[in-house]
């Protein structure tokens, strides 16, 4: 029972950090970190990305167009590329490593405690791919709360909103951090010693021959 447990708990904490690393990489390449609405012309609706801004017409469709130099990008957006890279490795490194440590894989059976080590090692490459997918969202997030409520801007000037994006990267960000955290639960949960199972076989593998003979067991 508790190896079907553990078995269950390794399968759930592997499918979200997968899901959390897809999802890591559509928050990298999804145009829709900033929305900004025109109250002028409401058939006209921008979007900011970590690459481009695109703008969206009724009529047009969407138009995007990329920027044009990174060091001209404020500093949350140059921080946010190199940190969700950073993430979407660490999530496939994870995904690649605790793969590797799950129990229900026949390769390397007789090895349970270098398995356990690759799940440990799965989990905390889980644990870090979710923060460095959390801090540049949260940053984002914050700069434009910061800019949304700036007394200095004056009211009929348009405002920065939350995106898809930010939501769609703290979903991915958690599911990172509870897959890491339920592969870690996995690998440090206590497995049953085959040692006394062993020797209760072997003692009685010694008694068969003397009880079918019907004389005593020397040891006794």
């Amino acid at each position: 029972m508790a190896l079907i447990f553990r078995i269950a708990m390794q399968s759930v904490g592997l499918l979200l950090s997968f899901l959390g690393w897809i999802l890591s990489i559509i928050t990298t390449y999804l145009p829709h970190w900033k929305n900004l609405n025109l109250d002028l012309n409401e058939m006209e609706n921008w979007t900011m990305g970590l690459w481009q801004t695109c703008v969206i017409q009724e009529e047009v469709g969407m138009q995007c167009k990329d920027f044009d130099s990174f060091l001209a990008l404020p500093a949350e957006l140059r921080v946010s590329r190199i940190l969700m890279f950073l993430s979407n490795g660490l999530g496939f490194l994870g995904l690649l490593v605790s793969g590797f440590g799950l129990d229900c894989l026949r390769i390397g059976e007789s090895q349970r405690d270098l398995k356990r080590r690759l799940l440990i090692l799965g989990g905390i490459l889980s644990w870090a791919s979710g923060i460095t997918a959390l801090v540049p969202v949260s940053w984002v997030a914050h700069k434009t709360v910061q800019e949304f409520w700036d007394e200095n801007v004056p009211d009929f000037v348009p405002r920065w909103e939350f995106g898809e994006a930010l939501f769609l990267g703290w979903f991915a960000g958690l599911s990172l951090l509870l897959g890491g955290c339920l592969l870690h639960c996995a690998a440090c949960s206590s497995h049953a010693p085959p040692a006394s199972g062993h020797y209760a076989v072997a003692q009685m593998q010694t008694q068969c021959p003397y009880l079918e003979d019907g004389t005593a067991d020397p040891q006794v």
